[in-house]
């Protein structure tokens, strides 16, 4: 499950972002993917290395985090970002070619 939380200030936001493994077994190296409706950009990062390509983003695991822990583990990170227009929330992630629920 994904967890997006937005700080926005017209812009700018900041995004909270916390995965949480529901399996049983753990998950080792992650990557989580999702794509933007506006022309959100990501300017800044932690606790994850972020890379975009048009609408796409990709956040693959730092090197202390790589492991979520079956049974309700979680893996955090968070970035910066600049938008104008419309702010909207991603609808979709995939972890690890996954697709994940939201809440």
């Amino acid at each position: 499950m994904v967890t997006y939380k937005v700080n926005d200030w017209g812009g700018g936001f900041t995004a909270d972002v916390t995965i949480t493994n529901r399996s049983s077994s753990p998950v080792s190296g992650w990557r989580l993917q999702w794509a933007y409706a506006g022309d959100q950009q990501v300017t800044g990062y932690w606790n994850s290395t972020i890379t975009q390509s048009g609408r796409q983003v990709t956040a693959s695991n730092a090197a202390w985090n790589g492991t979520i822990g079956g049974g309700g583990g979680t893996a955090s990170f968070g970035f910066q970002g600049t938008y104008s227009g419309a702010n909207a929330a991603p609808t979709a992630f995939t972890l690890n070619g996954t697709a994940c629920a939201t809440g």
